[in-house]
């Protein structure tokens, strides 16, 4: 059961920005005891106005974020109720979307309890994943009467995130071989390998299961809630549910985040467009007068369809890929460490192990870890930052390529020179190993795309 909110806390504030605003400190408590710290902004003096609670994006949002939007709705006479997303939880790799559901209930109740609010006009605001978050929680409760969503996602969030990897690398000139990478190969093996939390979510059975009103907005500059197949998606599992009180909308010139853009929807800007909370404020304040009809705006444009991800054949199971790594460094790094101890130890170098040995062991290290690294660090920043690019290539990309590319030469040639020079017992154990982690770097490369074009 739902705990109820905690009492509020600390006097009311006039906001820097408007002194008609009153910002108030506020907590309460979610269902497993999780202590939420919050502000509701609010117009100086208001009583018995519609209420709002924001449920942020993905990542650890603190209220700053949505201090400018809340304060925007605030203005237009809506108090608005923001918080710092729980840690206890939540975080890069795990996330819970029924305990986010559950604070944002929790929200709701306080909202319930403010002399500044209606109970009977109590909604919920989520943008992305908090659209996620905000239909989950409207379908268990009937005290929510309306819900607004930004940059609702209808798919998963492994499908979705494959989608917009391919909007960004697109957008920055990159074709090529790190395209299905990031679209198909990396996000399969996080899902696997649960470093992507919630992954499979499917969030069509709470649209489904939505009763109240609800205003559903893309920008039509959005490159990441894949915006067309999405609208498709919530306008057909609100009509399943029976609900005749939706109304679709496309804002014009915005992003995901329905905040302006200065890239053609690419960037990451936090400035409101001035009519911010103009239309959906008149649209929260009119169901007053009366539930709104179906309304729906033409289909927001989408170059690009998204595409199912397949399962991982057995080949691709992520301990069999961390397998190979560890074989190839194995016989790469053991090779130079082997190399590096006899240098400190002065010892003459053994006969028979042939020159291209250590490159092979120099360039194979590098792209076994910084592929990687670089894969990683392209799927933290969401392929916004590829770095330079060069002739539709990341030059890190092209250059772990070519990296690859010498570790096969290398090896191969090493294999041919040892054949034919026979060399003595304790350098063939290190040719031999060298040997193995040529021999398993090839399909691994192959796999992650580092030997194509």
């Amino acid at each position: 059961m739902l705990a109820l909110p905690a009492a509020t806390a600390a006097a009311a504030a006039p906001a820097e920005a408007d002194a008609q605003l009153a910002h108030t400190a506020v907590e309460f408590t979610s269902a497993d005891g999780t202590r939420l710290h919050g502000e509701l902004v609010a117009p100086q003096g208001v009583s018995g106005a519609p209420g709002l609670a924001m449920i942020a994006g993905a990542g650890p949002v603190a209220m700053d974020e949505l201090r400018p939007a809340a304060e925007a709705y605030a203005a237009h006479g809506i108090p608005t109720l923001i918080w710092d997303k729980r840690t206890a939880g939540y975080s890069t790799l795990s996330r819970d979307y029924d305990r986010l559901a559950d604070d944002a209930l929790a929200a709701v109740q306080l909202l319930h309890s403010r002399p500044e609010i209606d109970p009977k006009r109590v909604g919920l605001w989520g943008l992305s994943e908090g659209a996620w978050v905000a239909t989950l929680a409207a379908g268990r409760t009937s005290e929510v009467s309306f819900v607004v969503t930004a940059g609702a996602v209808g798919l998963s969030p492994a499908r979705q995130q494959a989608w917009a990897y391919g909007e960004f690398l697109r957008h920055a000139g990159i074709g090529g071989s790190l395209v299905p990478t990031m679209q198909s190969t990396l996000i399969r093996e996080l899902s696997a390998a649960g470093l992507f939390p919630e992954a499979d979510y499917d969030p069509v059975p709470a649209w489904e299961r939505l009763r109240v009103p609800v205003l559903a907005e893309w920008g039509t500059l959005d490159r990441e809630a894949v915006p067309a197949e999405s609208e498709r998606i919530v306008r057909d599992a609100l009509d399943r549910a029976g609900n005749r009180h939706y109304t679709i909308r496309n804002v014009p010139d915005v992003r995901h985040n329905l905040r302006r853009s200065f890239d053609d929807g690419f960037d990451r800007p936090s400035q409101l467009p001035d009519d911010y909370a103009d239309f959906e404020s008149r649209w929260i304040t009119g169901l007053a007068a009366g539930l709104p009809p179906v309304s729906v705006d033409a289909a927001p444009a989408q170059e690009h369809a998204s595409r199912p991800l397949a399962p991982l054949g057995w080949y691709e199971s992520p301990w069999l890929q961390a397998a190979s790594v560890v074989v190839c460094l194995l016989g790469f790094v053991g090779h130079l460490a082997a190399g590096a101890v006899r240098r400190l130890r002065r010892r003459p170098a053994p006969s028979g192990v042939p020159r291209p040995a250590r490159w092979a062991a120099l360039t194979g290290a590098f792209a076994v870890v910084g592929a990687p690294l670089y894969l990683l660090f392209m799927a933290i920043t969401a392929a916004s930052l590829p770095g330079p690019v060069l002739l539709g290539r990341p030059v890190v990309w092209s250059v772990l390529q070519l990296a690859s590319v010498a570790t096969v030469v290398a090896v191969a040639l090493t294999v041919a020179a040892a054949v034919r020079s026979h060399p003595a017992n304790g350098s063939r154990v290190r040719l031999g190993l060298l040997a193995l982690s040529g021999a398993v770097f090839v399909p691994w490369a192959l796999y992650w795309g580092l030997l194509y074009p």
